[in-house]
């Protein structure tokens, strides 16, 4: 299912159980996985050279900058190379144990902006990385790093958060939509695999409209209250859309467990009321499983977006790893 995998490095606790979940995912699909780590040695130049003003008198002087920016130089920018190749030593070693093919890629420039570019410049059809790096503060969801990937490439996303194995219970979310169903196929893919418990959940807001018909009653006139025919208007949704659309996406979940089903796994479904990645993430909390699986974007994609709403919050909000696919074409 994946020929080719990048793994940023960082030596993060979640760069580590991104590497795990790698070596997993590539011993199960013969992949190869390619660790990387980018560092800015340009950052640092330029940050001392604004630092130079400030110097005391006698360090002004050519000579002596000239001789400072040397050492600095040397300094940096060995020293951050030295680093990286540390971090990258732990990702060889496990992918040596594994026997698995591999490759190691330092880069130096802005972190996000050069895995963007190794991404969508070498062909590699998954991005494993953690939910944040070594600058995590109490209360980030969501590294600047991580969050700028997973927006501007096109291939899969599997955002790590927990160490937890593909082994435990996986989880699609489908709204009807051709990336929904692309991503609950790879979720049945993954649940084969690695003998995992696979379900299917989806989500529609049947309140959606009353509060809307609620907000309208406080800004329309009498006369034009009359011919909307806020009654009628009213009953029609309460009885035909919202009921309606229960049946519809119930249609889905009876899709996905017949799909499951040509395929050999056995699959469980819910269906959920309420705003979408709201009730997801509720329903997650209360047994968080191994993963998600999401599609990009969903029945409602604009050609502007770069990830769908109920994606992106879920990516932000669920209480476990996250694999967001790309394309179904």
């Amino acid at each position: 299912m994946y020929r080719k995998i990048l793994i940023p490095i960082d030596n993060s606790k979640y760069s580590r159980y991104s590497t795990d979940v790698g070596v997993q995912l590539a011993s199960a699909f013969g992949s190869e996985l390619t660790g990387s780590h980018v560092y800015s040695a340009n950052l640092h130049d330029k940050r001392f050279r604004d630092m130079e003003a400030g110097l005391p008198g006698h360090y002004q002087e050519e000579e002596k900058l000239k001789k400072s920016r040397k050492v600095h130089d040397s300094l940096i920018g060995d020293g951050l190379r030295l680093i990286s190749d540390a971090y990258l030593e732990a990702f060889k070693n496990d992918c040596r144990k594994a026997s698995l093919p591999f490759s190691c890629k330092m880069m130096e420039g802005k972190n996000w902006l050069e895995l963007v570019k190794e991404v969508r410049g070498s062909g590699y059809d998954l991005v494993i990385m953690g939910v944040l790096g070594l600058g995590a503060e109490n209360g980030n969801l969501i590294g600047s790093v991580c969050e700028r990937v997973a927006r501007k490439v096109t291939a899969d996303v599997l955002v790590i958060k927990n160490g937890a194995p593909l082994t435990g219970r996986l989880v699609a979310v489908i709204d009807g939509s051709d990336y929904s169903f692309f991503a609950f196929k790879k979720t049945l893919a993954f649940g084969k695999q690695f003998h995992a418990k696979v379900e299917v959940i989806s989500a529609y807001d049947p309140y959606f409209h009353r509060r809307a018909f609620q907000a309208l009653v406080g800004v329309l006139s009498d006369e034009a209250g009359k011919m909307f025919r806020f009654k009628d208007q009213e009953k029609l949704h309460d009885e035909i859309i919202d009921d309606g659309l229960g049946k519809i996406y119930q249609g889905y979940l009876e899709r996905a467990v017949q799909l499951g089903s040509a395929e050999g796994v056995e699959v469980k479904s819910t269906l959920l009321t309420g705003k979408a990645y709201h009730e997801i993430c509720k329903y997650l909390e209360k047994e968080p499983p191994s993963l998600l699986v999401a599609g990009r974007f969903g029945a409602h994609r604009t050609d502007e977006q770069d990830i769908g709403n109920t994606t992106e919050n879920l990516l932000r909000l669920a209480p476990c790893n996250v694999l967001i696919t790309g394309s179904p074409s």
